[in-house]
């Protein structure tokens, strides 16, 4: 959500700061010849018990991965799929906060190339408060905030891509967390997550986790050091970071993902804190198709 959220205005200390915060095999063995075993049957006296194969069950899921397997082919089985995404940002200095919040709907087919069209409404702390829209169709994006015109580049643009809510890409993004995604299950919900322990930044600056809240800060960093603020992100402190996947326990289909970060960047005496909230939540299917406006 990063690059998407406009935030202005943290004085005093001189900075006037306007921060854009913004995925059987086949069995070989051939059956007995009949004749061969009748005649082995008359040799010995006896007769070949019938058959009683059965069929195993399916392994039950065990594991973060097996689980994310089956979220993966549990999205795929339809053609799309309707998100409610609920998110803010904020930036806190001697007490005084500037921040956003957004709303949207998302909508995101699941072929091949995949399409996705997003309407949505960010409102800043100041009251002012404008529209959005976002296409991704064969892998580029298109973005009008505002009264703006258009702009594209590709979902690779890291501008464009910040402006990108995909909810589906969270499963790709918890397998590469690999063995730090943690799972339970209560009633009709399996949980996903993955977090980090609070801790200055070299020290988990690897954890994937910790990598998508360092991309989530990067454009309004950006806009501090254009402020003034030059501590290097060595000194930073990662208070949390934070991400949930819910499933439903008998389709396996994403019920919610969530992200949370707050981190923290020294600044004279004192720190700005940075903090994010986005929640994904899944509506229903999509039948859809994503089509660019006339003139795109």
């Amino acid at each position: 959500m990063s690059g998407r959220l406009a935030v202005t205005a943290l004085l005093p200390v001189s900075l006037l700061v306007s921060a854009a915060l913004t995925g059987c095999a086949a069995d070989d063995t051939r059956p007995a010849d009949p004749a061969r075993r009748a005649a082995a049957e008359s040799s010995t006296g006896t007769t070949a018990a019938p058959s009683t194969e059965t069929s195993a069950e399916p392994a039950k899921p065990s594991t973060a991965a097996d689980y994310l397997a089956l979220a993966e082919k549990a999205m795929a089985a339809q053609k799309g799929w309707r998100f409610a995404v609920r998110g803010g940002e904020d930036l806190v200095l001697q007490g005084r906060t500037s921040g956003a919040t957004y709303s949207a709907t998302v909508r995101r087919t699941t072929g091949e190339p995949w399409a996705l069209h997003s309407t949505g409404r960010i409102r800043t702390s100041k009251g002012v408060t404008r529209s959005e829209a976002v296409y991704v169709v064969d892998g580029v994006g298109h973005v009008k905030e505002g009264d703006a015109g258009w702009r594209h580049g590709p979902v690779t643009d890291p501008e464009i891509a910040a402006k990108v809510e995909d909810p589906l890409a969270a499963l790709d993004a918890f397998e590469d967390y690999g063995d730090a995604v943690s799972h339970s299950a209560s009633g009709r919900r399996i949980e996903l997550r993955v977090r980090t322990a609070s801790a200055a930044l070299p020290a988990v600056r690897d954890q994937g986790v910790v990598r998508k809240a360092l991309r989530e800060l990067a454009p309004t960093l950006k806009q501090l050091r254009a402020a003034g603020v030059t501590a290097p992100q060595s000194a930073i402190t990662v208070e949390r970071a934070e991400e949930t996947l819910v499933l439903d326990s008998s389709t396996y289909r994403v019920v919610s993902h969530t992200f949370r970060c707050v981190l923290r960047i020294p600044s004279g005496t004192g720190s700005i804190r940075y903090g994010q909230e986005v929640t994904e939540r899944t509506s229903g299917p999509y039948t859809g198709a994503v089509v660019l406006p006339e003139g795109l």
